[in-house]
C-alpha cells in the first residue's frame, strides 16, 4: 500500500469522541441523570429525534445549537422535561469540545503531510460545525450527507470528498468508528480504512488497522 496523500475522517464518534457514537453518548448521559429507560426504547426515541433534524437545520447552525436541539427533542421523546434536555446537552457539548480541541492538535500535525477531509452523515450544517470548532482550519472539505444527497455507506459520499481533494481511493485513508457505515462504505469504494473502536482487536477486513483513540493514528498510517 502506498502512503496516502489525503486523510478522510468521520465526524460524530470519531473527531468529537474516541470511537463512541452520539447515540451511545446520549444514552450514557441520560442514564447518569437518573432516567431509567430500556435500550430499545431509548434507541427508538433517539432515532426519531435525530431523523427529525435532518434537512431541517439552518446551514450555519453551530454545534452548540445543534446538540441542544437534539437533546431537547430527545428528552421530549423520552417523556422528560426541558431541564433534562439542557443539562444533557451541556455535558455532551463540554465533552465534544474538549475532544475536538484534542483532535485539532492531532490534525495540525497531520495537515503538514496530508490533505484532510471530513465525510459525515449529518444534518446539512457540517461545514459550519467544522469551521466553528478548532478542527476547521485543517479541514479542506467537509462533505455532508444532506448536502450531497447520499449517505454512508453509499460510495458516492466518499467519492465527493475524493473529487474535492483531487485524489482517488487508493491514495486516501478513511478513519471512522462505525463498521456498517464508515468501514463498509470505504471498502465499497476501495479506500483503505482504519477503525476507531476502543476494545476492538481486528478490523472488518484482513490486515485492517484498528486504533483505540485518534492519537494512535500516526503509527498505523503507511
Amino acid at each position: 500500500m502506498k502512503p496516502p496523500d489525503a486523510l478522510l475522517f468521520d465526524f460524530g464518534g470519531t473527531l468529537d469522541a474516541d470511537g463512541i457514537a452520539w447515540k451511545d453518548r446520549f444514552f450514557a448521559l441520560v442514564s447518569d441523570a437518573g432516567v431509567a429507560v430500556e435500550p430499545e426504547a431509548f434507541d427508538s426515541a433517539f432515532y426519531a429525534a435525530d431523523d427529525a433534524l435532518v434537512g431541517h437545520l439552518p446551514k450555519e447552525l453551530s454545534l452548540e445549537d445543534t446538540v441542544t436541539r437534539l437533546s431537547l427533542d430527545l428528552a421530549k421523546a423520552l417523556g422528560q422535561g426541558e431541564d433534562l434536555g439542557r443539562s444533557v446537552a451541556a455535558r455532551f457539548l463540554s465533552d465534544s469540545l474538549a475532544k475536538l480541541d484534542a483532535s485539532a492538535r492531532i490534525l495540525a500535525g497531520l495537515a503538514e503531510r496530508y490533505r484532510i477531509g471530513v465525510v459525515s452523515n449529518f444534518y446539512g450544517n457540517l461545514e459550519a460545525i467544522c469551521s466553528g470548532t478548532g478542527i476547521g482550519r485543517y479541514v479542506e472539505v467537509a462533505v455532508d450527507s444532506q448536502a450531497v444527497g447520499s449517505e454512508k455507506p453509499d460510495p458516492r459520499i466518499f467519492q465527493a470528498a475524493l473529487s474535492a481533494l483531487g485524489t482517488n481511493p487508493s491514495r486516501a485513508l478513511f478513519v471512522g468508528d462505525s463498521l456498517p457505515r464508515d468501514m463498509a462504505g470505504a471498502r465499497r469504494l476501495g479506500i483503505p480504512h482504519v477503525w476507531l473502536q476502543p476494545g476492538a482487536r481486528q478490523g472488518c477486513c484482513p490486515g485492517d488497522a484498528v486504533i483505540a483513540k485518534l492519537s494512535e493514528l500516526s503509527r498505523v498510517i503507511p
